[in-house]
């Protein structure tokens, strides 16, 4: 058994996901927005083109996503999607990519004690990250 992420968007689920997908080298494997559901009524709350359900290929992992009407959406909170860069080019590629326009900066890059790259942040689609680059604190 393997946990799966599944992010919730108000609205702009396609565009945060195809952006993750680019950024970290995913493949969007299925997008089904409200207009393509045969029954009306199993319907969202919304228009025809919010996303229903969609999942990415993240190496061996998968990311569900969707939109949430006003009434349902609740802002992320009490955890973080974490990733870790191979390298610290990899780390500060994605870092600079996916903070950019972030809502909140909880933690620059920086150093720890346990990691040689660590950041913090909110993007601005409102998912929070968390990233990690051992480096050669992981040899320590």
């Amino acid at each position: 058994m393997e946990p799966t992420i599944y992010l919730f968007f108000k609205g702009n689920c396609l565009e945060a996901m195809s952006r993750y997908a680019e950024v970290l080298g995913g493949e969007i494997i299925g997008v089904f927005r409200n207009g393509d559901v045969p029954d009306p009524e199993s319907r969202m709350p919304g228009s025809d083109d919010i996303v229903m359900h969609m999942a990415m290929k993240l190496g061996s992992t998968t990311v569900m996503a969707s939109d949430n009407s006003e009434e349902m959406y609740d802002k992320p909170q009490g955890f973080r999607v974490s990733i870790a860069p191979s390298s610290r080019a990899e780390f500060d590629r994605i870092y600079a990519a996916l903070a950019k326009d972030a809502q909140s900066v909880e933690m620059e890059p920086g150093e720890t004690f346990w990691a040689e790259r660590f950041a913090m942040f909110t993007d601005r689609y409102g998912t929070p990250w968390m990233l990690s680059f051992d480096g050669a604190k992981a040899q320590n």
